[in-house]
């Protein structure tokens, strides 16, 4: 009798033991990872409290990291190996470069890391891309540029950083400038860094490069802000204006400033994009297929006409 008592407690702390393992297995906490190009950026930083808000959500113990590459390709290829060993779950990626990330990514998903791309895509074998339509964000910007400058005009571009949101950008506009045989595009291959120290830098050089420049159409609102500031520094405002993208608060404060000549920007989300990036990983994670592995953001104009009732970014609750 003994015996069996002995027994059937030794099998009753088995299963405990068995359980108890079980449970601190289910309970560890999820990683959450994400690289962006720039924390400096509002828009980036916007995203950075999405990612942690929608990891959080999912899991409220839930460890989460969010790091700035600059726009440096090494940089992010080391904060990639970085999160390989330390065994995150999901990894955000808002790639430096779309090509050049691929072998990082490939490791990832080798040491069966899920990787979404955000805002830009991402070579080597991603899950899913979330991204803003910013093909129709430079539509959207080149429409306007035209049609206030009634289809005639010296048109300069502030380019920047070589990857797909940019890209489908700046192709978007000059889409749409192609269409106008009385747009003269006089500059589109400065790469101002997307920042607005670069629209700065660029936009004096372009200054003194023209006499006359009608509009400028710069690939985000920190670059359009940097803009702005050259034409004014160089006492030229009122000759031209200025577009940029993103929608940004900065770009609100312009577009309510009568002496500025920063007056459009197609408006993204960035706090949605990063959101909806997690909670895509979350789901590959899960074992859930996709229904479509890209999924994109529409973007809405916004201009002086109409800022009074933009309500901005969605902001982290």
């Amino acid at each position: 009798m003994k015996r069996l008592v002995l027994v059937l407690m030794s099998l009753s702390l088995l299963t405990g033991a068995i359980f108890a393992s079980g449970q601190a297995e289910g309970d560890a906490p999820l990683q959450v990872a994400a690289t962006f190009g720039d924390l400096g950026n509002p828009f980036f930083y916007t995203m950075g409290q999405g990612v942690k808000d929608a990891a959080r959500e999912i899991d409220p113990n839930a460890r989460v990291t969010v790091v700035s590459c600059g726009y440096d390709l090494n940089t992010q290829t080391g904060q990639m190996d970085t999160f390989i060993s330390g065994g995150v779950d999901i990894i955000v990626l808002n790639a430096a470069d779309t090509a050049g990330i691929a072998p990082a990514v490939r490791r990832a998903k080798e040491a069966g890391i899920v990787v979404v791309a955000a805002d830009v895509n991402a070579d080597g074998g991603v899950d899913a891309t979330v991204t803003s339509n910013n093909y129709g964000a430079g539509t959207q910007a080149g429409e306007y540029i035209v049609k206030k400058l009634g289809g005639k005009g010296d048109i300069v571009i502030v380019n920047g950083p070589p990857v797909s949101a940019v890209i489908d950008r700046v192709q978007g506009a000059k889409d749409v400038f192609a269409k106008y045989p009385g747009i003269n595009i006089l500059s589109d291959n400065q790469n101002a860094g997307g920042n607005r120290e670069g629209g700065l830098r660029v936009m004096s050089d372009l200054l003194t490069a023209f006499d006359k420049i009608d509009a400028a159409f710069a690939i985000n609102d920190p670059t359009g802000i940097g803009t702005d500031l050259a034409i004014q520094q160089a006492k030229r405002s009122g000759e031209m204006f200025v577009v940029g993208v993103d929608g940004a608060p900065d770009a609100v404060v312009a577009l309510n400033d009568k002496s500025s000549n920063f007056v459009a920007t197609p408006s993204q989300d960035p706090y949605t994009m990063a959101t909806r990036a997690v909670e895509v990983g979350y789901k590959v994670m899960q074992g859930e297929k996709l229904k479509e592995t890209l999924i994109l953001i529409p973007t809405t104009l916004i201009t002086r006409d109409n800022v009074g009732s933009y309500e901005g970014w969605t902001q982290p609750e």
